[in-house]
């Protein structure tokens, strides 16, 4: 072509892209090594716990005064969970921490193929309950702030629910907890008709973090494929955004592995069957009822979230026992509730503030009159006394000893009538004892009282 006959605009356009690509070929070096250098996770924690492979992180705080209640990150078994702490400028951790917040994070660390067993009693019944003993004992409230993300959101669930006395407020953030065609494409890949969680399982042992990668960069390829990475190449030279690319692709390739068990179990009864919002879930030999979790309950959902659809999350508000719910609905997809700068600006602030309205501890009064504390010694001493015979009634059925005596009472069986009386059901969930064992006591009950 005779560059004389060429358009003069045009020239001057393949001129002007000729220069940008030399430009960006020149800073290419310092890109590549932000790209292999840059920092995650680094606000300053201890490890105050550890377990198997996990580990509970403990910050150091951000400000003179902490709220009375701690609160505890429970992230997903299948990524690192420095994902809520990614930059500091982009960090949930750091926001509560500014917040006045005593925080606490598990990270659950990649499990080995001996760990191929540990099933979803494991990890929420073991490892989330002796986490939250942990943090209890340490800042010497009897519950504390859970905020659970993703998988790790519909384990709290679990735990809320299986020890509501351990549980101040509860927060589920993008929180798989309702599928009965809500879940988007994961529930329909996940459909029992076409896939066998139980085959994967008995495959691997140890579910590879490679083979969930691949799922889930299936459900956008273009983006994962070949967009994000045609954006990198036309902001190359911008340097704050190839360090953000980097700490979002080092999370992505970081992903661990997961417990053949606990895999199974948690896409056959949560994707599959249903069960957790049916209410029919049992973890161990305890059944997940739902209306144990009385405690303040807010959903952080995110508009565009594919992997966990809004409508996977928000009717669980209306299933709970809860008369204090609320949902914060932002306009981001699943890790952006986690990483955009929109978020921090703009969600954190009004979550933060929702549990700082839940965590004050009331102290009593240091000066009581001595006419009215002597008058409630007395009557507390009466109460204890007509407690203490009751109690001891109580004791009198086989396997029945003082702690399970106390719960009994506490649940209003307050003689062996009440006891043969009882639903065993019913009774069960609100001692948290199995329901056999309870249903011996009722039987044994009803034979000493006939």
């Amino acid at each position: 072509m005779n560059p004389l006959t060429f358009p003069f605009d045009a020239q001057r356009r393949m001129v002007e892209q000729a220069t940008e690509h030399v430009d960006r070929a020149k800073v290419a070096p310092d890109r590549l090594e932000d790209l292999t250098e840059v920092g995650v996770g680094e606000t300053p924690s201890d490890v105050v716990y550890e377990e198997n492979k996990l580990k509970l992180l403990h910050y150091e705080p951000m400000t003179d005064e902490q709220y009375d209640v701690p609160i505890l990150f429970t992230y997903a078994l299948i990524n690192r969970p420095y994902i809520l702490d990614l930059q500091p400028n982009r960090s949930v951790v750091r926001r509560m921490l500014e917040a006045g917040f005593d925080v606490y994070l598990i990270d659950w660390g990649e499990p080995s193929n001996l760990d191929a067993s540990l099933s979803l009693y494991d990890y929420v019944e073991r490892y989330i309950d002796n986490c939250v003993d942990e943090v209890r004992e340490r800042s010497g409230v009897d519950a504390i702030n859970v905020l659970g993300y993703c998988m790790g959101g519909t384990m709290s669930v679990m735990h809320a629910a299986l020890h509501p006395e351990k549980v101040r407020n509860l927060g589920l953030m993008a929180a798989g907890l309702c599928f009965e065609g809500t879940g988007g494409i994961l529930e329909l890949w996940g459909d029992e008709d076409y896939y066998s969680p139980e085959t994967v399982a008995e495959t691997f042992g140890t579910v590879p973090s490679e083979f969930l990668d691949v799922g889930f960069a299936l459900m956008d390829p273009v983006h994962n494929y070949v967009t994000k990475y045609a954006n990198l190449y036309d902001n190359l030279e911008d340097e704050a955004f190839v360090e953000n690319f980097a700490r979002m692709e080092k999370w992505l390739n970081d992903g661990v592995d997961l417990a053949g068990v606990a895999y199974r179990e948690f896409l056959e009864d949560i994707y599959q069957e249903n069960k957790l919002y049916e209410n029919e879930l049992y973890v161990g030999d305890e059944r997940v009822d739902l209306g144990n979790l009385t405690m303040p309950v807010l959903q952080v959902v995110g508009e565009y979230d594919h992997l966990i659809p809004p409508d996977a999350s928000k009717p669980f508000n209306e299933a709970v026992g809860s008369d204090d719910t609320e949902i914060m609905e932002y306009s981001t997809g699943h890790i952006g509730l986690s990483v955009s700068r929109s978020a921090h600006e703009n969600l954190w602030p009004e979550v933060a503030q929702w549990y700082a309205d839940r965590s004050s501890i009331e102290t009593e009064p240091e000066e009581v009159e001595a006419e009215a504390l002597t008058e409630a010694v007395a009557v507390e001493a009466e109460d204890v006394a007509v407690e203490a015979e009751e109690i001891q009634d109580l004791e009198v059925v086989h396997g029945v000893g003082a702690a399970y005596a106390e719960r009994l009472y506490d649940a209003g069986v307050r003689s062996l009538a009440d006891l043969a009386d009882a639903d065993p059901a019913d009774l069960a969930s609100r001692i948290d004892v199995s329901e056999s064992r309870v249903r011996e006591w009722v039987d044994e009950a009803i034979e000493l009282t006939s």
